[in-house]
């Protein structure tokens, strides 16, 4: 990929967090910052210039379909493709993920090769 990717990784676990960190890094993206909720993310997204946000759904203070809806009701971000991830393969969470927007959905625990196949397609879908 040529141009560089600023990812913005979205739960409240920092072990999950750091998970996704390492993952992205052993596929080639080193530019990632982390942010405990929502809340955090959606202040940080405003703030700074990020690229690709992967996010969990349940979360507190603000969950991952809130911050979905904030990203994509928000000009300056509604670009931004979001990567839901999740411990529940539920199909109305599914269902609403892609309604609301998000670029894809992954379901926990996954592997690189999950996470480097859907970011392929999802960059493809982006034309990079």
């Amino acid at each position: 990929m040529a141009t560089p990717m600023k990812f913005l990784i979205v739960d409240d676990f920092s072990t999950m967090r750091r998970i996704v960190r390492n993952l992205l890094k052993e596929i080639g993206h080193t530019d990632a910052d982390e942010a405990e909720d929502g809340q955090v993310a959606i202040n940080k997204l405003r703030s700074g210039s990020f690229n690709f946000v992967v996010t969990d759904i349940n979360m507190p203070n603000m969950n991952g379909f809130d911050l979905l809806t904030q990203i994509k009701q928000d000009e300056k971000l509604k670009h931004l493709p979001v990567l839901m991830v999740t411990a529940e393969a539920r199909k109305e969470d599914i269902v609403a993920a892609a309604q609301g927007g998000a670029a894809g959905y992954i379901v926990k625990p996954f592997t690189k090769a999950t996470l480097e196949d859907k970011l392929a397609n999802i960059f493809k879908k982006m034309g990079l």
